[in-house]
């Protein structure tokens, strides 16, 4: 009987968690994706949404509570295989009444927020999206700094549908945050 020798071969998970400080991963229709800190725009667009969203629905400061609106969950739709990491992510406390201690979210959120960048928006439509679907995630947005715009989709019947589509310095009123008059110009500054 002949030894073989087998090299070990890290699973993608594995390989997500080894990344080097800097790059976040994600495991996406088996395939690890790796991006780089985002720029200056795509950040301030994040916490402006964050300080703005999360004030009303997280806090419930002016605004009707009841929701966990985080930045950058690690949201493991799978344990470990099919991972994504979006720019924020909402749940309803009714259907995650706790923070789970550990990294892995393992309850779909019901928002999430994707902030496009030329180098992720393509990653974002083509991949994400049908995987958010797939996974039963109710209502995504898409915010776009370089062009000014915001797409608010909802899942309807497995299918994404176009809710709203505004952009500048419009002031909207975007599902699922009805309540909250969204100034779209204090996320480009």
């Amino acid at each position: 009987m002949s030894a073989l020798a087998f090299a070990y071969r890290p699973t993608l998970y594995e390989q997500l968690a080894d990344l080097p400080e800097g790059l976040t991963g994600e495991i996406l229709a088996g395939q690890l994706h790796t991006m780089p800190r985002p720029t200056g725009p795509h950040g301030r667009a994040a916490v402006r949404l964050d300080r703005t969203i999360g004030r009303g629905y997280d806090d419930g400061d002016d605004g009707p509570g009841g929701w966990w609106i985080l930045v950058g969950p690690e949201i493991h739709f799978i344990r470990d295989q099919e991972v994504a990491v979006p720019d924020l992510a909402g749940w309803r406390r009714e259907r995650m009444p706790r923070i789970p201690e550990g990294h892995r979210f393992e309850v779909a959120p019901d928002w999430i927020c994707e902030i496009l960048s030329p180098a992720t928006a393509s990653k974002d439509r083509q991949i994400k999206l049908p995987l958010y679907a797939q996974y039963g995630v109710a209502h995504v947005w898409l915010v776009d700094p370089a062009q000014h715009t915001l797409e608010v989709y909802a899942l309807l019947d497995g299918a994404w549908q176009l809710r709203l589509q505004a952009g500048g310095e419009e002031a909207v009123q975007a599902p699922p945050f009805v309540e909250l008059t969204l100034e779209l110009a204090s996320l480009w500054v």
